[in-house]
């Protein structure tokens, strides 16, 4: 009995036990689901308020103004206000009605993009199931297989309201939220054949294609109406990934089949959606495996109105958006492409078509205009007129001519530069002189053939260093104006070794030249004019230092921009950098009116100009490859080179140039009042000369000042700028000393002369790529230094 007794008693505590389990799981499960519920409570209430929040932030849909008006280029506008140019991108695009779109061009797209267009509101459910659960089973699977659910309408607001954002966060939800709110409010204002519409003309195609139209022409050359149905179905296959499928592509052209294979794809859709006949899909299949897809590909290419000017000035904006915003270069192009930006340039419209027409027409100079094997007409010409007060360029003028889009642009271009001649002493060596008051405007340097050491010091590979002027030595001393209006190669040489060719170089980049490692170790480079090349627009900026008070201001070819709800974007403002002192540029500016003085070698640039004071100076490079006339007036500086593109001799002298150079600034400067620029405190006038107080020539009497005076007023030339060389000259300048005096550095943190060799070689001609519309070739000039004027 007690056995039974215990038995049950055992059963029943083992009972109990299972329920005390059975409880407890339940409990535990009951917590588990609880826990989960208010999560899942907690979540939907979190997600909902996301939601709504997202949707409450989410831009306002503008229809008209914003998805059906797709052709909105940006516009570029003169100094004035009047429109010049519309904003030419890489991408193209061309708007058409959807009466211009074959019935299979538009049936392909929504068959490989959209199946369900006619059927859904704006978001499809079931895509975006299928999409949630292959995106599901690639992470279990560590695939790396996202998988959109974007219909065409979701992918219309994406192009046309979100495309930055999409670019810089393709995945953020955000974004996704906003486009399904907004795809749903566009199927509510749109009928489907309208956003189908739009779609086709905005969406990215590869290459330089944007809409189906553009598409078309750049890899079939026709228009989309006359599309097979093959051609309909590739293109139709590029929405999804443009660069994956693009025929041009280096992995493409290696095999076919990345792009064949989706466009079969494309084919089979629209048959399983009934949009295609089974015989229909066959034939395609044939044609496409016989090679009939017919690829004839074709470059969209535009020119500009003011080519010279308007191309220049887009690329300072691209640039400035880029650093400005952070910008990539696609988003650039969307920008400027549909954002209706409004672009106002610097640019004084008849100034630029009058120094294009004087370029064209050169009956000053009777040129023998030829025409070489591009097309393209010899000798070439390039002018830049620029107002240093405001850092403003008012013409740019890159070629003479009639050339194709994109030539190069000889007036602004870094891949076209070209030696200055004697040009650049006004920057290397006088400028630099006065500016350490090493020199004054009086001081005197023998017109003569360098002595030993220096032919010795600059000197190479043995041989001596032996350069020469067009005209023999004088063999007399010259005042650095005199030198300067006669462009005297000897008298700059042993100025230039007085300065030092690393005080030199340092100069000519503060004055906007860029030098290589050659240029500045060479005397022919800075004292003649020898570097490897800049452009027309770089000297008259260098040029506009001399009346701007010893400021360089910085280039600018627009004042702003301004996007389409009136914001301004961009801003470009005036910046200067200190080159000289104030003292030093007014006396160069004042050195600068012997070469247009009757006997200097711009004389005819004074003789167009008319009465305006002015100041300038000639350039030649070695065998006349390249002319040059660089100089100011008080409103304006300018610079015009001549010369021809495979950088042989031209037969034109750098005398004529200048009178071009006379021409353009007489229009630029005309019905301006005849003023002077005014003489800055520090600076004293001892007859036609200026000197900076305290470098004065000390032996000169108030005699000897009213009989210098005297001279003057007897000079052939009644500019005030024009010199007389002063008979009382103070000392010749020792032609052994080459150091900088310790206390003649007024304050300038340029480096001392470091006395290194110096390089004969000839660095001149072009050394840069010539014009591949040009021809040419880049042997550089025979060692001569004859001709620098």
């Amino acid at each position: 009995m007690s056995g039974n007794v215990k038995t049950k008693q055992t059963k029943t505590t083992k009972k109990n036990i299972k329920s005390k389990k059975k409880k407890k799981r339940f409990k535990f499960l009951k917590t588990i689901l609880l826990l989960l519920f208010f999560i899942f409570i907690l979540t939907s209430v979190a997600g909902a308020g996301f939601i709504f929040a997202t949707v409450k932030s989410a831009p306002a849909l503008d229809v008209n103004g914003t998805i059906l008006n797709l052709d909105q280029p940006s516009e570029l506008y003169d100094d004035k206000g009047n429109e010049i140019d519309t904003v030419i991108t890489s991408q193209k695009r061309y708007v058409i009605t959807m009466n211009e779109i074959p019935n299979n061009l538009a049936n392909a797209f929504v068959s490989i993009e959209d199946e369900r267009f006619y059927k859904h509101k704006g978001i499809d459910l079931k895509r975006i199931a299928g999409a949630f659960y292959n995106d599901i089973k690639s992470k279990i699977h560590k695939q790396n297989n996202i998988q959109g659910a974007s219909t065409i309408s979701q992918q219309l607001i994406k192009s046309r309201m979100f495309l930055n954002s999409s670019l810089q966060n393709r995945l953020s939800l955000k974004r996704k939220v906003q486009e399904a709110y907004l795809a749903m409010q566009l199927e509510k204002a749109l009928t489907k054949k309208q956003i189908l519409e739009a779609y086709m003309n905005t969406i990215f195609l590869g290459g330089q294609a944007n809409g189906v139209e553009a598409a078309a022409k750049q890899y079939f050359s026709k228009d989309a109406k006359d599309l097979n149905l093959i051609q309909c179905a590739f293109i139709a296959g590029l929405a999804q990934s443009p660069s994956a499928y693009y025929p041009f592509s280096p992995n493409a052209n290696k095999n076919h089949n990345i792009y064949l294979n989706r466009t079969r794809l494309v084919l089979f859709k629209m048959k399983e959606n009934n949009y295609i006949s089974n015989s229909e899909y066959q034939t395609a299949l044939n044609d496409l495996n016989s090679n009939k897809l017919g690829f004839s590909a074709s470059k969209i290419s535009y020119k500009y109105n003011y080519e010279w000017f308007s191309l220049p000035a887009v690329n300072q904006v691209k640039r400035d958006l880029k650093s400005q915003y952070h910008y990539t270069d696609e988003e650039v192009d969307s920008l400027l492409r549909d954002g209706n930006l409004k672009i106002y340039t610097t640019m004084d419209t008849d100034l630029q078509n009058s120094v294009q027409n004087k370029l064209n027409n050169t009956d000053y100079l009777s040129w023998k205009s030829t025409t070489n094997k591009n097309g393209i007409v010899e000798p070439q010409a390039s002018a830049a007129v620029y107002d240093y007060h405001t850092g403003e360029v008012k013409a740019l003028v890159g070629g003479r001519g009639d050339q194709p889009p994109t030539s190069y642009n000889r007036a602004y271009s870094n891949n076209f530069l070209r030696s200055t001649g004697s040009s650049i002493k006004p920057l290397t060596v006088y400028a630099p002189a006065i500016d350490l008051k090493i020199a004054t405007a009086g001081s005197t340097i023998d017109d003569s053939p360098l002595s030993s050491d220096l032919q010795s010091k600059y000197g190479s590979n043995g041989s001596p260093y032996n350069p020469t002027d067009d005209e023999a030595p004088t063999n007399a001393s010259m005042t650095l104006k005199e030198a300067l209006g006669k462009s005297s190669n000897l008298v700059a040489i042993k100025l230039e070794d007085k300065v030092g060719l690393v005080n030199g170089a340092a100069y000519a980049e503060k004055f906007g030249l860029s030098l290589n490692q050659t240029d500045k170790s060479s005397i022919a480079a800075l004292a003649l004019g020898e570097i490897h090349g800049t452009n027309t627009l770089t000297m008259a900026a260098a040029y506009g230092v001399f009346g701007n008070n010893g400021l360089y201001s910085t280039p600018r070819l627009y004042t702003k921009v301004v996007d389409k709800k009136g914001n301004v974007l961009l801003q470009s403002n005036y910046s200067t950098r200190k080159v000289i002192s104030p003292q030093a540029a007014y006396v160069m500016y004042n050195l600068l009116g012997a070469p247009m003085s009757d006997y200097g070698t711009g004389y005819k640039a004074r003789l167009e100009l008319g009465d305006m004071p002015a100041g300038g100076k000639t350039g030649s490079a070695s065998d006349y490859r390249n002319l040059w006339f660089c100089g100011l007036t008080p409103y304006y500086s300018a610079a015009v080179w001549v010369g021809n593109d495979d950088n042989s001799a031209c037969g034109i002298y750098s005398p004529s140039v200048a009178g071009i150079w006379g021409q353009i600034m007489a229009i630029a400067n005309k019905n301006k009042p005849i003023k002077d620029i005014a003489m800055p405190d520090g600076v004293s006038q001892i007859g036609n000369d200026v000197f900076i107080d305290g470098t004065e020539p000390s032996n000169l009497t108030p005699n000897d000042t009213a009989t210098q005076e005297q001279n003057n007023t007897n000079n052939q030339n009644s500019n005030p700028n024009t010199p007389t060389v002063n008979t009382n000259k103070p000392p010749t300048l020792p032609q052994g000393n080459t150091n900088v005096p310790s206390n003649t550095n007024t304050g300038n943190t340029l480096p001392s002369n470091n006395n290194g060799n110096g390089n004969n070689t000839n660095t001149g001609g072009n050394s840069t790529p010539v014009n591949n519309n040009t021809g040419g070739n880049n042997t550089p000039p025979p060692n001569n230094e004859q001709g620098k004027h």
